[in-house]
């Protein structure tokens, strides 16, 4: 310390880690070696490894802790202040309880070493992998991404729940730029008629599942999505990732009326997402971030108007109950997750939160007058499945700017409250990985 006391020595992720803006510190004082590629990857699997998931409690099996390690699929891009972007991606699964660290080539391309597989439901539409009994080695496994001898092992991406909402979100912004589409167009839905950038807006800030519906409907009516005799024929969203180099961001089988989900054809199986092309496309759309090293000099982008449109939803969000908790301040048990300021425009009087029809309680206003970070983000709750994904930037005289997704089978199921979407452990992991980043980041 610069004024010579001493203090206790905290571990690299605590909040002391980060109180003084420090670079973190190991046990005993030891100063944490500088921020790289590899260094962000072990501290990623430090983390999540010491959040002790494989303990979770599982109600499908009479309390008991979960039978098989969660899949955890976490990726984070760091950008240091003056110096070139720091990046990793870690896998947890039954198969790898320990982690698999993701190689990443020099400009930020693709996954070398994993190959991903597609989720799995059965006839009646239910997901059928994250059962207590599952037998991965008896099921026929879709490839999504990844070639059959690639060397780190197998992972199967779990379905990304509404963090899809993300992909469309960007889908509408591009049939914007085109002209096929206008954000104050008029879209009728459900026997409602609203402007197109008032759909997405529910879509992404209290995640409307009539809203995206609605959106969906717009998608296939302007010809970016495509049917003919019950398949899909025509799908740009693919085209678009595609020419991105994101292969794993997938939307397929949706339906002119609006649908997306396991019921429709679409939704488990069918939408697909991975951590590190989800937080790739969230670099394309990060409007303070530096160039994106892998993509080409005439790569897509969206229109100011439309990646402006994109961030005043993501920024504008409701759910934060995921990576970071703000908004389950007033659940007994609370664990604070990443410190992100809570959006104030959700509170009412008694500073309850009430999104659309998302309604939380206790007194949530300390949460949206304090914070350290900005955090622009969409998450995905289902019973199985648990996601967040966004752009962290530190509210000043805070510096730290990073990128963050998470996707999981950690969904509703295991849920201490009915408030909450998921496991305590989940915003546990996103303060300890900010904290770590803080001292990074801001020393």
């Amino acid at each position: 310390m610069t004024d010579g006391r001493t203090a206790p020595s905290p571990t690299a992720s605590s909040p002391a880690a980060l109180a003084d803006g420090r670079a973190p510190l190991r046990p005993g004082g030891r100063a944490e070696r500088p921020l790289t590629h590899a260094a962000l990857a072990e501290a990623l699997r430090e983390a999540v490894l010491a959040q002790d998931f494989g303990a979770t409690p599982d109600p499908q099996d009479q309390g008991r802790p979960i039978r098989h390690f969660p899949s955890i699929d976490l990726a984070v891009v760091a950008f240091p202040d003056r110096r070139p972007p720091v990046w990793a991606n870690v896998a947890f699964s039954r198969e790898h309880p320990q982690g698999l660290i993701a190689e990443l080539p020099a400009d930020g391309g693709p996954v070398r070493n994993l190959r991903f597989l597609a989720d799995q439901r059965d006839a009646e539409g239910h997901s059928i992998a994250w059962r207590p009994a599952a037998d991965w080695s008896a099921m026929d496994w879709v490839p999504l991404a990844g070639e059959v001898g690639a060397g780190g092992g197998r992972v199967v991406a779990p379905y990304p729940a509404s963090l899809l909402k993300l992909m469309l979100l960007v889908g509408v912004g591009r049939l914007v730029d085109q002209g096929r589409a206008g954000w104050w167009q008029a879209l009728a839905y459900g026997g409602r008629e609203r402007a197109v950038a008032d759909w997405a807006y529910d879509m992404v800030t209290w995640s409307s599942n009539e809203a995206t519906s609605a959106l969906v409907t717009l998608m296939h009516a302007a010809g970016a999505i495509r049917r003919d005799g019950g398949r899909e024929v025509r799908n740009e969203l693919h085209g678009l990732f595609g020419s991105l180099g994101l292969t794993t961001l997938r939307f397929a089988n949706t339906t002119a009326e609006g649908g997306w989900g396991n019921a429709s054809g679409s939704g488990v199986g069918q939408i697909q997402m991975t951590a590190w092309d989800t937080v790739r496309l969230l670099w394309w759309l990060d409007p303070v971030a530096p160039r994106a090293p892998w993509l080409a000099a005439d790569a897509p982008r969206l229109s100011p108007e439309s990646r402006n449109q994109a961030m005043h939803a993501l920024q504008d969000q409701a759910l934060h109950q995921v990576l970071s908790s703000g908004a389950l301040a007033g659940v007994p048990g609370w664990v604070p997750g990443l410190p992100a300021r809570l959006p104030a425009r959700w509170l009412q009087p008694d500073g309850a939160l009430q999104a659309g029809e998302v309604s939380l309680p206790g007194d949530l206003r300390r949460q949206a007058a304090g914070g350290e970070v900005w955090f622009a983000h969409k998450t995905g709750n289902t019973e199985n499945y648990s996601a967040d994904a966004g752009i962290v930037r530190g509210i000043l005289p805070r510096r730290r700017h990073y990128l963050i997704a998470l996707l999981s089978n950690l969904g509703s199921r295991y849920a201490p409250h009915p408030a909450c979407s998921t496991i305590w452990r989940l915003p546990a992991l996103g303060a300890a990985i900010d904290a770590r980043l803080a001292g990074w980041l801001e020393a």
